[in-house]
């Protein structure tokens, strides 16, 4: 079943399967706003953080729900060259550009290009020099829910004019004992990934990137309670409070390939993550004390729930030795992205 309202400007898609379980979709950052799905007692929750305030979603600090772009993550000191072209970006984050700039793809109000019996496609076209990047890019996101607690999310993106990057992801928040929960650090997380990505103190990556997980409080290849060593002294976890780190997934073969599970103990419920990107960026929501005012009057705070992001690698249009970020006119940028809920 699906429902679709009207906020001003933005649209609002809720998509109910046979289970009852629903996703609400906006049209602003083609983002999430909840995520209801059913523990092994049949109960239902809201797992993903957002706001009852649709305006609040207009430049939230912690981007929840929504697809940042033209390049998500950062990019050292904004400045990327193509071709000999040197291309400059807002600097946002520190020394360094992030998620686009202020006024990045999940600022954006998307149109809403259609929408079926499951599904929501949101289009959004940015202009040539739109926050520093050349080429004019039609950026295009469908979500799809299934009756068993699947999403997908299908982007897809071509430019024209001028070569440009690209780097899409979706920033959901995820407490699977429901929005509401205090923590996230009892959750167990696994990674399909043997190595990461270290950075600089601006969370940019090292010249030597990667590097081997093992013996380092990265390791994620066992599932561990992401509160386990996040507090260790160990430099990337000083530098970003906690978990903000890439971590290049172990892929044997083109296609969808198992990125993360997370699981909560307390409800038993699960979240498995796919991807045909080359990386997951962990964030485990480490300055969410000045969110906006959450869904239900809720209060977030640092470490209430954690972001999983498949995208590409930070700082990739300056860094020849990762997968390359680069699309050119005629060619199609085409990512997806799977959460698959569950329960034990």
């Amino acid at each position: 079943m699906i429902t679709q309202t009207l906020h001003d400007d933005i649209t609002l898609v809720e998509i109910t399967n046979s289970l009852g379980a629903r996703v609400l979709l906006s049209s602003l950052g083609a983002g999430i706003v909840s995520l209801v799905v059913p523990d092994s007692q049949g109960r239902m929750a809201d797992v993903v953080i957002g706001y009852d305030d649709i305006e609040s979603y207009r430049g939230d600090g912690p981007c929840a729900g929504k697809i940042p772009g033209r390049f998500a993550n950062r990019i050292a000191k904004g400045r990327f060259c193509l071709d000999g072209h040197e291309y400059s970006l807002a600097i946002n984050n520190g020394p360094n550009a992030l998620h686009g700039g202020p006024t990045g793809f999940q600022n954006r109000n998307w149109h809403t290009a259609e929408v079926t019996d499951n599904s929501v496609t949101f289009t959004y076209c940015s202009a040539d020099g739109e926050e520093g990047y050349p080429g004019c890019l039609t950026a295009h996101v469908r979500y799809l829910w299934t009756d068993d607690c699947r999403l997908e999310l299908q982007m897809w993106a071509e430019v024209e004019g001028k070569p440009t990057v690209i780097n899409l992801t979706n920033h959901s928040y995820f407490n699977l004992g429901g929005h509401e929960k205090p923590s996230v650090l009892e959750h167990l997380l696994r990674l399909n990934a043997s190595r990461w990505l270290p950075t600089d103190d601006s969370l940019i990556p090292l010249p030597e990137a990667p590097q081997p997980v093992a013996g380092t409080p990265m390791d994620f290849t066992s599932a561990k309670p992401l509160g386990r060593d996040i507090h260790a002294d160990f430099p990337a976890l000083r530098y970003g409070k906690g978990y903000d780190n890439c971590w290049l997934i172990d892929r044997t073969a083109d296609g969808l390939t198992e990125a993360a599970v997370l699981s909560d103990p307390a409800s038993g419920r699960t979240l498995t993550v796919l991807t045909d990107q080359p990386a997951v960026q962990v964030y485990t929501g480490n300055w969410l004390d000045d969110s906006p005012v959450g869904k239900d009057g809720v209060r977030y705070r640092d470490y209430c729930a954690v972001a999983i992001e498949c995208q590409d690698c930070p700082d990739a249009p300056n860094r020849p030795d990762f997968p390359s970020t680069r699309l050119n006119p005629g060619d199609r940028y085409r990512r997806t992205i799977e959460f698959r809920f569950g329960h034990a």
